[in-house]
């Protein structure tokens, strides 16, 4: 039962990430384009009855995550068990570190968690030492995450070649779009100029983070 609820609520979740990654990479097209991208489908995801659920859905995402690891500990066999345990742990990681700083930029700080919030520990006299591999492994770890899971479910309609291809696969795409939204927010694509409110460790008064 643990099992089935963990997966709805993946779905659930992906549906969301699935339009953050979008949102993410509309970031190519400059920084007006992705907050224009954002405003627009903040309007489902921070409805009145969506965003309640979706932080209960992520909550229990962690919980139950956490429990299926620390269950079967020492017991996993084979890259791809163990990929899985470990990009479940990270996310894990991500989710709740992530999520407290939002909530706290948005509701402490007063700050739009926008292009500019993602952005500002990736410039240049910020923190990018922290905050590349941060973002990056939760883009990667998402993917080899759904990756093995998916595998995993369809270890009887598909041969192990083609599962372990496909999963593959899907590391390798979650590695390239890692590496693009990184270099999108960090500012090696086009100059980043941060307002004044979102400046880290390169301002005269950075805000607390």
């Amino acid at each position: 039962m643990l099992h089935r609820l963990h997966r709805i609520s993946a779905l659930l979740i992906s549906l969301y990430v699935v339009f953050h990654l979008a949102n993410h990479l509309a970031a190519l097209g400059g920084v007006e384009t992705h907050i224009a991208f954002m405003q627009n489908y903040r309007q489902v995801y921070r409805a009145s009855l969506v965003e309640p659920l979706l932080l209960a859905c992520v909550l229990f995402q962690v919980g139950s995550g956490i429990t299926f690891i620390v269950r079967r500990r020492g017991q996993r066999r084979g890259f791809f068990d163990r990929a899985q345990a470990l990009s479940g742990a990270y996310l894990a990681f991500f989710l709740l570190f992530h999520l407290s700083a939002v909530l706290y930029g948005r509701f402490v700080q007063g700050l739009d968690t926008n292009f500019y919030f993602a952005a500002a520990g990736l410039q240049p006299g910020a923190y990018p030492g922290f905050f590349m591999p941060y973002y990056a492994l939760a883009v990667l770890a998402y993917f080899t995450h759904l990756a093995c899971g998916l595998s995993w479910l369809t270890r009887r309609r598909l041969p192990t070649v083609a599962r372990d291809r496909a999963a593959i696969g899907a590391m390798a795409l979650g590695l390239l779009l890692a590496v693009t939204i990184v270099a999108a927010f960090s500012g090696v694509l086009y100059p980043v100029e941060l307002p004044a409110e979102y400046c880290l460790g390169n301002c005269s008064e950075p805000p607390v983070r």
